[in-house]
Parts: structure tokens; C-alpha cells; sequence
């Protein structure tokens, strides 16, 4: 993915990424299936609307909807980060919390270095 612009907002990184190709609900939901496990208090949210999700595979049953985000705490960057997928295009958001050093500006090559390896693998589960 390529990091189009990351900025700072009360103690939030913001950041809009943009994948390859536009993709679809089916390949939404795969990307979150994959990253589940690496959250822990994981939320899931439909157009803003929290998900009751027992196990991860209830993520592929969900109704095809405008927006996907994961939510909670991190296991892999170690803060909370909340990544939202906009159905039908190549748009990911990913909201930081600015608890670390790694996190603590909105740098722009600093932030990629940080999250590029991440966001590619989001990106690479669509596939699998």
C-alpha cells in the first residue's frame, strides 16, 4: 500500500493509505479475518455500527456495507489502532494512538517506515 498523507489530531495519527486495486466486500472482510488475532478487546464496526462477532469467522457472513473498520489494541504496533476499509475502492484509514515514541509526530516517512510493512500484509491477505 502507499501511504497518501498521515497529520495529527488530539493525540491521533490519521492516516489514508491506497492499495493496489480497488477490491470488494469478500476481499474486506478476508483482510479482517487476518488481522483479528492481532488485536486484542478487538471491535468490529459496520458503517459505524458495532458487530456482535463470536468468532472471526463470523467477519465473512457480515452484509456487504459502505465501510469495515477493526478496532482495539495492537498486538503487532503495540498502541490502539483502528483501520477502516471503504467498500468498492482502493481507500484503507488507519488511526494511530500517539502512546509511543515510534507514534509520537505526524511524519511522514517516519510513520511509513513504521507502518508500511503492516498495511502491505492487510493488503496481501486479500488474496490468500
Amino acid at each position: 500500500m502507499l501511504l497518501a498523507g498521515v497529520k495529527e489530531d488530539k493525540g491521533w495519527l490519521f492516516s489514508e493509505w491506497r492499495m493496489t486495486y480497488g477490491v470488494g466486500w469478500d476481499k474486506i472482510c478476508k483482510a479482517a479475518v487476518a488481522l483479528y488475532d492481532t488485536y486484542t478487546d478487538t471491535e468490529i464496526l459496520i458503517d459505524n455500527t458495532a458487530q456482535l462477532i463470536r468468532t472471526k469467522q463470523d467477519i465473512l457472513k457480515l452484509d456487504e456495507s459502505g465501510t469495515l473498520m477493526i478496532r482495539g489494541l495492537s498486538t503487532v504496533i503495540k498502541v490502539p489502532l483502528m483501520i477502516t476499509f471503504v467498500n468498492q475502492t482502493n481507500i484503507v484509514k488507519a488511526v494511530v494512538a500517539m502512546a509511543t515514541e515510534e507514534f509520537s509526530q505526524a511524519d511522514y516517512q517516519k510513520f511509513n517506515l513504521s507502518m508500511c510493512q503492516l498495511m502491505d500484509s492487510i493488503e496481501l491477505a486479500m488474496y490468500r
